[in-house]
């Protein structure tokens, strides 16, 4: 199978072929927490690059719940037209274009200064770094309902929008993530305990998004193989739980893991036997993928061509890149022609993994902020200046969103 053959998925849409951008948090909203003009031209570039499918960062359903300061929010259809201008422009060259939504949970930075929820009110275990996220309020039935509407109600937004699908982000300790690992939901009523009580909220919203979009709309999933936390959510429960979502019209499943905790999709994984490749979490895409009837997208650290070759000899469906698409949007193009580019930024050997984490998603920000702004990546960049420029970026960001809700609070 050729990198550059075409996928049919289960609801007819075709996705040009088998490099996708995977998402990236871009924190690059307007005043309003829309798309911002520099937004569109980060997909202006993703776009020229010519994967087949583009996945957007994280879109937020509830202005309440940030993944980070600067985040971009579709609750409602007021700043539509900027949705379809984002919409429009990732479309320009053929590609399949999905909008990421999601909702924190206690993965919320405390300094924007609002209440986190969550499926039980267990706080984030990050060491030093734990002070940064508050500890979380256990969510009650309405608060499960009203998360479970605010999703089926963005994919509906999106799909008037122009965007050719959504997936839903049930992953790397996010919201619908949290619920599914027995670590941080430790609930005794439906929601918690037996793995099937711990999908049930993911299964409605699945369930929901299916029912309101059309039928040629496409609906994926972002799920983990596996947290990489003793205890945690488990390679056997991810097959399960693929098995779940296999009868609900899921077009497509794309495996990662670990979490803020166990930053597995930084490369820090704690199973070795992940870190021999550059696509992380294959082997685990290899198991699910005995139970899997939708196609398969393996995320996580690819880079090389012949190794997105070997995602697909193995079986996956999909080759989902994140930071190499970052310092190199051009990146499906060379491979076509021909051209060997191989991008790569500096490692990160630090001790503390949270703090390289961070440093390396601050690495990965730099670039796009670069791109955003039509000029040439620095893959060279220092992490740790990275990392300082980013966290001056998110305290300014994250002034103007506490002003932003207390504007949105008094006018309500």
């Amino acid at each position: 199978m050729s990198l550059f053959s075409p996928l049919a998925l289960p609801c007819g849409a075709v996705i040009p072929n088998r490099i996708a951008k995977a998402a990236m948090e871009e924190n690059m909203a307007d005043d309003d927490h829309a798309p911002s003009a520099g937004l569109l031209r980060l997909y202006e570039a993703w776009a020229e690059g010519e994967a087949g499918l583009l996945v957007t960062g994280n879109v937020m359903v509830d202005a309440r719940a940030m993944t980070g300061p600067g985040g971009v929010v579709l609750e409602d259809d007021r700043r539509l037209e900027r949705f379809e201008a984002w919409a429009e422009t990732a479309r320009s060259r053929g590609a399949q274009t999905w909008m990421q939504i999601n909702h924190p949970g206690r993965q919320m930075p405390a300094a924007l200064g609002q209440r986190t929820l969550a499926p039980s009110a267990v706080a984030l275990d990050l060491g030093a770094l734990s002070k940064q996220f508050a500890v979380p309020r256990e969510m009650t039935e309405a608060d499960i309902a009203e998360v479970e509407r605010r999703f089926v109600a963005t994919a509906m937004l999106a799909e008037r929008a122009g965007f050719t699908g959504v997936q839903i982000h049930a992953a790397h300790g996010y919201l619908l993530s949290q619920f599914l690992s027995p670590l941080s939901n430790r609930r005794q009523d439906r929601w918690g305990g037996s793995l099937e009580n711990r999908a049930r909220l993911l299964l409605d919203i699945v369930r929901g998004v299916r029912a309101a979009v059309a039928p040629g709309f496409a609906v994926a999933v972002k799920l983990n193989s596996a947290d990489f936390q003793r205890g945690g959510f488990s390679p056997d429960d991810a097959r399960a739980v693929v098995a779940m979502l296999a009868p609900l019209g899921v077009d497509l499943v794309e495996l990662s893991g670990g979490s803020y905790e166990a930053p597995a999709m930084m490369g820090a994984a704690r199973d070795e036997r992940t870190l021999a490749r550059e696509a992380y979490f294959l082997e685990f895409a290899r198991d699910i993928a005995a139970v899997a009837t939708m196609p398969l997208m393996v995320t996580g650290g690819i880079r090389r061509r012949e190794v997105a070759e070997q995602v697909l000899d193995s079986g996956v469906a999909m080759v989902g890149i994140a930071t190499a698409l970052a310092i190199e949007p051009g990146l499906p193009r060379n491979w076509r022609l021909g051209r060997a580019t191989v991008p790569l930024l500096k490692s990160i050997t630090w001790k503390s993994k949270p703090l390289a984490a961070s440093a390396h998603m601050a690495a990965v920000k730099y670039q796009l902020t670069r791109l955003s702004r039509r000029r040439r990546t620095a893959p060279g960049v220092s992490p740790a200046w990275a990392l300082v420029v980013s966290q001056a970026d998110a305290r300014c960001r994250a002034r103007r969103y506490r002003r932003w809700m207390e504007e949105r609070t008094a006018a309500a």
